[in-house]
C-alpha cells in the first residue's frame, strides 16, 4: 500500500510544478488583458469568477454526497 501512496505523491508533484508553470503563464495573459483593455478584462474576470463559484459549489456537493456514502 505505501508504494501505491508514493506513486500517487509523486503524480502530485509532478502536476504541482506543471500547474505553478501554467498559473504563471495565466497570470502574464491576465496582465496584458488589463493593460491593454482594463474594463473588458475586469468584465470577464468577473464573469470567470462567477462560474468559478458555480463550479466550487457543485463540488461540495459532491463531496457531502461522497461523505454519507462512506457514513453508511
Amino acid at each position: 500500500m505505501k508504494k501505491k501512496n508514493n506513486k500517487y505523491l509523486r503524480l502530485i508533484d509532478q502536476i504541482e510544478q506543471i500547474r505553478s508553470k501554467n498559473n504563471s503563464n495565466w497570470m502574464d495573459i491576465l496582465r496584458l488583458a488589463f493593460e491593454h483593455a482594463p474594463e473588458k478584462s475586469a468584465q470577464i474576470m468577473s464573469q470567470i469568477n462567477s462560474k468559478d463559484k458555480k463550479i466550487s459549489n457543485l463540488l461540495s456537493k459532491l463531496n457531502v454526497k461522497k461523505k454519507r456514502k462512506k457514513n453508511k
